[in-house]
């Protein structure tokens, strides 16, 4: 029989999944709780932890889909331009035609026959089963918050940077923001219009990265013609130091790390805001005292509002973590895709990397569609690949060494990763031929 794929989630890697399953002849039926396609670029969907002042932190270029270019003028276009885009990809291809949208995956159990099934709700009606050959879940990285705690409580109002839309919440207000992220500093940015004081409290120190140097886009600098780490890390530490001067002497810590070994802060914006005394940086809060934040450095300062941007945990809440070989931080799959037990279940942008942008996801979904096509037309390259689990895995850091963070641990070097994953699929497609060629 024909074999069927379920796919959750319609943002980037979704659609992606969808494109690659549609060439390779793959049937599949997509499930998207939102009413569109896009992901977290859709404002829209009730997932989305997208804010109004939001653009790509990577360029156009080096972002979009090779197939589709974005018919954009902007180097870093807006979650609006976005989201136009990931429409226009979908309705290129034909893809949303294959998707449920309104409808929130429940539960996937699975089947005695090796297959999954999908209980799902579309809103308005009862919930409904399934059963697939396989389910591809792509339904993000950057939706489930990441909330810290601390002693006390806090008077004032506290809430997470997924729940940030609109600066106007600042109006009138003294602000913390908690963490410098890409995030934390966009909206340490925005608060400093609105707010009647704005302080970012941070734990470590950062890299900051232009998003111009030499008047383009600094990332696509040096573009196909990687260094090796220890080189890049010292130039680009030193052209940074002169574009950007050093971040201790707007009031950051040192940064205890090399560059590249946690994802740099692509926004200047924030250091010319602190070189103007707009805001300022403190270190991390310790306790709440009523709208008093006491910090680990013994001081203490008075907010009404509280803005924790501290990011977000993996979440697959649908699934059992045991089928995911989920690790104390994250599912340990191979090529950050394929369950080592090969049980149906895989695994669509469980990447984070500079740079890498939707064309890598896509190669991830490539090498996917070849080995599910495999598995039909060439079963013996599909037991091959498979047996590639009990090898060495490949290394896929390009030589730095992430600092253990949850957050990184499913960080990978864009330019190891996609070699590792174009390597793979070439080799699978060489074996599959070869098969059909002695049969």
């Amino acid at each position: 029989m024909p074999r069927t794929i379920a796919i959750i989630g319609a943002g980037p890697s979704g659609l992606a999944a969808a494109r690659a399953l549609d060439k390779a002849g793959i049937a599949y039926v997509g499930f998207e709780s939102a009413a569109d396609v896009g992901g977290l670029w859709n404002i829209d969907n009730p997932r989305s932890t997208m804010y109004e002042s939001a653009h790509l932190i990577s360029s156009r270029t080096t972002t979009e889909f090779r197939e589709l270019p974005m018919q954009s003028t902007a180097d870093y276009p807006s979650h609006r331009e976005l989201r136009k885009y990931f429409r226009a990809y979908s309705d290129r291809f034909d893809l949303g035609e294959n998707f449920l949208f309104n409808t929130t995956v429940e539960r996937l159990e699975p089947t005695d026959d090796g297959g999954w099934d999908v209980t799902s709700v579309t809103r308005g009606y009862v919930p409904r089963t399934k059963r697939f050959d396989g389910v591809i879940l792509a339904n993000g990285t950057l939706a489930h918050p990441s909330i810290p705690q601390f002693e006390g409580e806090f008077a004032g109002q506290i809430i997470h940077s997924s729940e940030y839309k609109k600066a106007r919440i600042f109006a009138g207000k003294r602000v913390l923001v908690v963490g410098a992220g890409n995030s934390g500093c966009d909206i340490a940015v925005d608060a400093v219009h609105h707010a009647n004081s704005i302080d970012l409290s941070v734990r470590r120190g950062y890299y900051f990265v232009p998003r111009y140097l030499f008047g383009k886009p600094a990332d696509t600098l040096n573009q196909g013609r990687p260094l090796p780490a220890k080189i890049k890390q010292f130039i680009d530490t030193r052209v940074l130091k002169a574009f950007t001067g050093d971040p201790v002497k707007f009031g950051f810590p040192p940064a205890d790390y090399k560059i590249y070994e946690s994802h740099p802060i692509v926004n200047t914006l924030v250091l010319g805001h602190l070189g103007q005394g707009d805001l300022r940086v403190v270190p991390a809060p310790e306790r709440f005292e009523g709208n008093t934040v006491h910090f680990t450095d013994g001081t203490e300062a008075d907010y009404d509002l509280i803005v924790l941007a501290t990011g977000y945990s993996l979440d697959y809440p649908f699934v059992d973590r045991e089928h995911l070989n989920w690790s104390s931080l994250a599912p340990e799959l191979y090529l950050n895709i394929f369950p080592p037990s090969f049980n149906g279940l895989y695994v669509m942008g469980m990447i984070e990397a500079s740079g890498i942008g939707w064309q890598g996801r896509y190669e991830q979904a490539e090498l996917l569609a070849a080995y599910l096509a495999a598995q039909d037309e060439a079963p013996r390259a599909a037991a091959h690949f498979r047996a590639q689990v009990e090898q060495p895995w490949p290394d896929l850091t390009g030589g730095y060494k992430y600092l253990a963070l949850e957050r990184m641990s499913y960080y990978v070097n864009k330019d190891a990763y996609r070699r590792a994953v174009r390597r793979a699929r070439e080799a699978l497609t060489r074996k599959a031929r070869d098969i059909k060629e002695q049969s």
